[in-house]
């Protein structure tokens, strides 16, 4: 069996959801942990066995007694495990980490993961360990590695322990020193955070919690540690800068212990990583803020190394520093230094892009010391000036990333200076000529985008330069002129300034010298296409005449170049022809559109432009123009342009509003649900029989079981309701059409159910589910529906889950009518013992539970009464005989024994018993 885990397990890795439909989710766990604990097991095979708890452990601990059931049975796999296999303890320590983070147990400070807690302690204290190549110093450093994650899903968990974190700290001269000084600094941080969120708390209880009572972990009040109505920033950081606000905790002078830690871990700090200096580093800036008693000049010997390092981590955390602490711990020098040095860095040819474009950003977000602004956008530094700056002047050999950062920040930085006529916009212009030049000459796609992103950015400052717009204008028109293919590129920047700069008439400058650059040009084939889209959003706009437009619509209908009849051509005249029908002046234009749309309809080679066309022109002729506008508009609001979703008949017939009876809408929130019908009582009906019969009835019922279809669909009633949220609108609703989709395989997929209607006044309708076992197991079904309103729409919408449990599953006994109750105790008993035979899938299982006095009585009337057997007076023990389709059966002996009561249990399928015992918890509970 043990070969065949690691197949099992890939397959279970690689496909949970269709691995766990052909298997119980409580099976499959039961199975591995029973395999962990066989000691016959490979710790290769039992590493192997931990990944599915490691990746997957919301699936298969999904509830949280689920997850501390299965987080001690590792724990006692744990203690018991060799030492020698240190893998598999490693593997182990991460597992249950995972498994009581996921499960909820650490967050709701469960016994469990207490215990847990002091077990990774306990392994964290270990030093046994001499030789760097020990086993025990990898288990120790995966305890960390655990803590770490721990104190990071719920902050404030070691908040008791944080001396002797530090004492591990000190102690530890391996590289296992880093890891804790990472730990207890995240540990502090979080710490001082929580007492800064308790009201009245000072130095004495921070004293308290440097000296930690390691006995005493959640022994305080626990709902100080929930903190209610508060959220914990987990390790995100809480450094706002100078214009904002972080939590205080008012200690006064007197918290010379915390300055003892933080000097310690500072003094150190030389010895992590760039990386974990970084995050040590940040981590003490964020307490120094919260705790007004320690001076930021403790941090100040670390500024020298900062200032000149070459780490863009430790750089970015000195400039986190001088956000959090100003001119408190940095001087005017020091600001002019740090400044110069972004600017050297930002064009340092040692240093790859992105590390370039990270200090460029850091200029325009630079944190100064006396800032002007108070607002989170780009700014320039006061101290950045033109000659500083220009060591990042741009140039059309920098990459596009590159160009536009120095682009905007040369923008920024002539543009406050006031140098807009000087030499500073004309080098800017002069680059973006240049630019043009390389896209001209027919550039790649990526040298087009960049020079349309940097005549865009340029524009945005310098749009009240007449000149510069102007000219930047008649250049873009060329541009097209020679190229129509960068029509998206052009109408995409006409629509952004459009947004930007409102008040702005450059973007309707464009359009008409696209628009006359179009009218005048050689009208080919290959560019015909373009020139469709762009006259299309000129047609958008309502100051331009569209004179020009008719013109040209004119000559490309007359001429050569549609008598191919093409259909994307046709479209693209439509196109335009749909937006020259909202135009305002359309009734100036009645005549010339009509012989346009006519001559389509007459002459063009394509059926379906010409049925198009016909419609237009009937519009056009028969409706006022508010009538036209209304019909044709796209958007909510007149003079939105808003892109919608289109079915593909309302693409070809460009008109959503004709169609909006054809298209089928979605619900914003579900309108239906199915409610579960109230149980109508059955009348059961039985005969005597005597021997003989029963016997043949015995042998009947064993050929028909022998059927796969024998009694195998189970019938669900369900009332079909609105929901408290639905809308008036859909009180009378018509035509229902009920669609379910399973979630896993254990049953056959079920037919579509039609309603004929559904009205809030009246009784709600029953909806009867005919459900189809493969195995009897519990399911949910995804369900939606499709009907039908007054106003003739059609809606589709979701309706919150139907949950299947197990018990609904349960029938009685599909026996003959004409058997006696003695019958089916007959079949009960040979069942039984074939069970017990111990051959097949079956198994014998016990049940007990605590019922006092006639408890027992009620509990059988109220839930098993359709199952039970009848049996002689008098009888101290009850039987039960519950089948499940398509071939399964479970049996119960219920008798009542001194301290408890007995469920004898047995089935033919032993991967019922969880459902089993989890449903008689319930109904014992």
């Amino acid at each position: 069996m043990a070969s065949k885990w690691p197949e099992r397990v890939g397959s279970f890795c690689s496909g949970p959801s269709s691995f766990l439909s052909g298997t119980n989710p409580e099976v499959f766990l039961s199975e591995l942990l029973r395999e962990l604990r066989d000691d016959r097991a490979s710790s290769s095979i039992k590493v192997v066995l931990l990944s599915p708890l490691c990746e997957y452990p919301t699936l298969l601990c999904p509830s949280d007694p689920a997850g501390e059931e299965t987080a001690l049975d590792l724990m006692s796999v744990f203690t018991q495990c060799p030492p020698t296999c240190t893998q598999f303890r490693c593997q182990l320590l991460v597992t249950l980490t995972c498994v009581l983070i996921c499960s909820s147990c650490v967050s709701k400070r469960s016994q469990v993961s207490l215990d847990f807690l002091d077990l990774v302690l306990q392994v964290a204290q270990d030093t046994g360990d001499i030789s760097s190549t020990s086993p025990q110093r990898s288990l120790r450093a995966t305890a960390c590695d655990c803590l770490r994650d721990l104190e990071a899903c719920c902050p404030g968990l070691l908040s008791q322990r944080l001396e002797l974190l530090g004492g591990l700290r000190q102690q530890e001269t391996s590289r296992l020193h880093q890891v804790y000084t990472g730990l207890q600094t995240v540990a502090l941080r979080n710490a001082v955070y929580h007492l800064s969120q308790e009201p009245g708390a000072g130095a004495e209880h921070l004293k308290a919690l440097l000296g930690g009572n390691t006995s005493a972990v959640w022994e305080a009040d626990q709902d100080s540690f929930q903190m209610e109505g508060k959220d914990w920033p987990g390790l995100a950081s809480l450094v706002l800068g100078p214009m904002g606000s972080v939590p205080t905790l008012h200690t006064g002078a007197d918290c010379k212990e915390l300055k003892s830690v933080l000097s310690s871990l500072l003094e150190e700090s030389y010895l992590l990583t760039p990386l974990c200096q970084a995050a040590l580093l940040h981590r003490v800036t964020e307490v120094v803020a919260m705790v007004p008693g320690v001076s930021p000049a403790i941090l100040r010997a670390q500024l020298l190394r900062l200032l000149g390092t070459s780490e863009v981590c430790l750089f970015h955390v000195a400039l986190l520093m001088k956000g959090a602490f100003t001119d408190s711990l940095f001087s005017a020098e020091d600001e002019a230094f740090l400044l110069k040095r972004l600017v050297v860095l930002s064009q340092h040819p040692v240093l790859s892009t992105p590390e370039k474009l990270f200090y460029m950003d850091c200029i325009l977000h630079f944190p100064e010391n006396r800032p002007i602004s108070c607002g989170d956008g780009e700014a320039l530094p006061v101290l950045l000036t033109p000659q500083l700056a220009s060591a990042v002047l741009p140039t059309v050999f920098n990459d596009g990333g590159t160009l536009l950062a120095r682009l905007r920040l040369l923008s920024l930085v002539y543009l406050e200076e006031g140098d807009v006529g000087g030499e500073g916009l004309a080098y800017l212009y002069g680059q973006l000529r240049s630019l043009l030049r390389v896209v001209e000459s027919g550039g790649s796609r990526d040298i087009a985008v960049t020079f349309f992103r940097a005549a865009f950015l340029v524009l945005l400052y310098f749009s009240h330069m007449e000149q510069f717009c102007s000219g930047l204008s008649r250049q873009l028109c060329q541009l097209y002129l020679q190229h129509p293919q960068l029509a998206p590129h052009i109408i995409n920047m006409a629509d952004r300034t459009q947004e930007r700069l409102p008040e702005s008439g450059w973007a309707l400058g464009l359009l008409r010298g696209l628009q006359k650059v179009i009218t005048e040009a050689r009208l080919t084939l290959q560019d015909l296409g373009w020139h469709l889209k762009v006259l299309a959003r000129v047609a958008e706009e309502a100051e331009i005449s569209q004179r020009c437009t008719l013109t040209i619509l004119t000559s490309i209908i007359t001429s050569s170049l549609c008598t191919g009849g093409d259909w994307r051509l046709g479209n693209g005249l439509l196109g335009v022809c749909r937006r020259l029908l909202l135009h305002p002046t359309v009734d100036s234009m009645l005549v010339a559109l009509a012989d346009i749309l006519q001559h389509l309809a007459c002459h063009y080679g394509d059926t379906d432009i010409q049925d198009h066309a016909r419609l237009y022109f009937t519009l056009l002729t028969t409706l006022s123009q508010e009538k036209l506008a209304a019909m044709l508009e796209q958007g909510p609001t007149e003079g939105e342009r808003q892109v919608k979703k289109r079915t593909l008949s309302c693409l070809m017939a460009e008109s959503e509003g004709l169609t909006s009876t054809l298209t089928v809408h979605r619900t914003d929130k579900p309108i239906l649900r199915l409610t579960e019908a109230p149980e109508q009582p059955e009348e059961t009906t039985s005969c005597d029989s005597n021997q003989n019969e029963l016997n043949e009835a015995l042998e009947t019922y064993r050929a028909q079981f022998a059927d796969p279809h024998f009694a195998s669909e189970v019938t669900l009633k369900y009332q079909l309701t609105h929901t408290e949220a639905s809308e008036p609108g859909f009180d009378q609703i018509f035509s229902i059409r009920l669609h379910f989709d399973l979630t896993d395989h254990h049953y056959e997929q079920l037919e579509d159910i039609s309603v004929p209607c559904l009205f809030r006044e009246r009784p709600p309708p029953v909806v009867q589910l005919r459900l189809k076992p493969r195995q009897p197991y519990p399911t949910s079904l995804h369900v939606s529906a499709m009907f039908t309103t007054r106003e003739g729409l059609t809606w589709h919408t979701h309706l919150p889950d139907v949950h299947v449990v197990f018990q609904q599953v349960f029938m009685p006994l599909p026996a003959p009518p004409s058997w006696a109750p003695g019958s089916r105790l007959k079949v009960f008993q040979n069942l039984w013992d074939e069970i017990c035979s111990e051959t097949g899938d079956g198994a014998v299982s016990l049940f007990c539970c605590q019922l006092r006095g006639a408890a027992l009585n009620v509990l059988l009337d109220k839930h098993l009464l359709p199952f039970l057997l009848p049996g002689p007076s008098g009888q101290e023990e009850s039987k039960v005989l519950i089948y499940l389709p398509p071939q399964n059966h479970v049996l119960l002996s219920i008798r009542a024994e001194e301290d408890a009561v007995h469920f004898d249990i047995a089935t033919d399928n032993w991967q019922l018993l969880p459902h089993v015992n989890s449903y008689l918890l319930t109904i014992t509970s």
